[in-house]
């Protein structure tokens, strides 16, 4: 089966270098490999160009990693798609042990794998919350992510079923993706760490972006509005109220008082929803 491997980057030359060489070192030869440019200006374009034609290059004014993302994958032509973030690595092995998951399981949609975490150089293990399983995952991926974009792998099919990234999110895009697609499919899981997931640098989106429970808030919003079944739509309801808390403490905290007005009313819109909803239970 062909994979289409899509790669997101901005300005970040020498991480997208090493990023791309962990592709070409898969053990799986059927592999397409697209990095899109999202308006770098520092060489990265140049970095690129010397993997030569195994390597699509795309670039575009910048518009964010979900617009790059997604376009990678439209113009992409595997039946699998995978994505790896232009600062994270994959082991030789990753692509072709998904594969062969898929391979095993045809009713198969996702895979992820486990992964390792490298900060500042330094490995660091991960707290027991952000421990990977597999299964059905709605529940589990509500407090926070519990797939990391760098270890999923799925099937066209399902990719066009969910519609790809919310583009409208600056961040938590993923958190958004993720809550529907565990939704709809349980996703398989391999315990091997075959991602080095690097952290700790200034440019992360985690670390550029302030208050990100407010884009996670947005996405558990859009979640609330499809068809849940009760449980995921109580466990949802429950979720927004702790996290509109969150935000609107932070916010009184630092003297936005608009924010801490608008959180503190959304809290005690969705508790009231909650009680509601458990009273007729």
């Amino acid at each position: 089966m062909r994979v289409s491997v899509v790669i997101p980057t901005y300005n970040r030359a020498d991480f997208v270098r090493e990023a791309i060489a962990s592709v070409l070192r898969q053990d799986y030869p059927g592999i397409e490999i697209i990095v899109v440019d999202d308006g770098s200006r520092d060489g990265t374009a140049a970095v690129v160009s010397q993997f030569g034609p195994t390597v699509q290059y795309l670039w575009q004014e910048n518009r964010g990693v979900s617009a790059a993302r997604n376009r990678g994958v439209a113009v992409s032509t595997g039946v699998l798609i995978a994505f790896l973030d232009s600062d994270d690595l994959w082991l030789p092995n990753k692509v072709a042990a998904q594969v062969a998951c898929f391979e095993a399981h045809a009713a198969a949609q996702a895979c992820h794998t486990d992964e390792m975490w490298i900060r500042r150089g330094v490995r660091v293990n991960e707290r027991r919350s952000h421990r990977k399983q597999g299964g059905w995952q709605f529940l589990a991926s509500l407090p926070r992510c519990v797939i990391s974009p760098s270890a999923i792998m799925m099937r066209r099919a399902l990719w066009d079923r969910l519609g790809g990234f919310d583009e409208s999110l600056p961040a938590c895009e993923d958190y958004d993706l993720w809550l529907r697609l565990t939704a709809v499919v349980p996703v398989s899981f391999l315990p091997e760490r075959l991602v080095v997931k690097r952290g700790g640098h200034d440019d992360q989106l985690s670390r550029r972006t302030p208050v990100l429970d407010r884009y996670r808030i947005k996405a558990l919003e859009k979640a609330l509005a499809t068809s849940l079944p009760a449980e995921h739509r109580r466990a949802v309801l429950e979720q927004l109220a702790a996290k509109c808390r969150i935000v609107a403490q932070g916010a009184r905290k630092r003297q936005h008082a608009d924010r801490w007005a608008c959180y503190a009313a959304k809290e005690q819109q969705y508790r009231q929803c909650l009680n509601a909803e458990c009273n007729q239970a």
